[in-house]
């Protein structure tokens, strides 16, 4: 899946992008608006695609005097769809949030960091997770491996990108914080919180055991 422009793993084509930004807005844009946005494309390449779009009824265009305004019909039986296709990076991290919600072992902190954080890539990046494990449960504990195993296959499964997980203890957190590892980084700017105590939370004070 391209993380930048998730859309485009079903619709590849400019359609993909005009549609994206036409599902994000709350108002009619023009074309030269939803080309800019798209960053995709020419202005008149967006232009066709609109025109096609029109002609299906998926979207509606309104005449604004000196510019026509394009929106997507919501009310068109393929509206949800498309709606579902330009949110799948939401999609992901709620499913990747749900899946650790369940685990027997729960760790202190899971977050997204890298591209799908940056809301860049493309369809080789990986999915980049760190997860923080509680103090007590040892490095190759069967049950944690395993949960951290199954949830880099759901990453795969979900995408067909690699996962990569970069997994700690609370106090091998602590001691990259104290030291200001260069990998922080990459954890701290920007990320998405999935589940556990934050990471600001961490680094300001010690977690009490639950």
């Amino acid at each position: 899946m391209d993380l930048k422009l998730p859309i485009s793993t079903v619709i590849p084509s400019l359609d993909g992008p005009v549609l994206q930004v036409l599902a994000r807005a709350d108002e009619g844009l023009s074309g030269r608006q939803i080309h800019k946005l798209a960053g995709q494309g020419s202005v008149a390449g967006v232009r066709l695609v609109l025109q096609r779009l029109a002609a299906t009824g998926l979207v509606h265009v309104d005449d604004a005097g000196n510019s026509l305004l394009y929106r997507l019909n919501r009310k068109h039986l393929a509206a949800p769809v498309v709606e579902f296709l330009a949110d799948l990076r939401t999609a992901l991290i709620t499913r990747i949030a749900d899946e650790l919600d369940s685990w027997r072992i729960r760790p202190v902190h899971a977050s997204l960091y890298g591209a799908l954080a940056r809301d860049d890539g493309d369809l080789e990046s990986d999915v980049e997770l760190l997860l923080i494990r509680p103090d007590e449960v040892d490095t190759g504990d069967p049950l944690w491996d395993e949960q951290a195993s199954r949830l880099m296959q759901t990453v795969v499964d979900l995408t067909g990108n690699p996962a990569h997980v970069f997994e700690l203890s609370r106090t091998e957190l602590a001691n990259h914080l104290a030291t200001s590892a260069p990998i922080l980084n990459d954890w701290l700017n920007p990320t998405l919180h999935l589940t556990g105590h934050p990471l600001a939370t961490l680094q300001r004070e010690p977690v009490v055991a639950e």
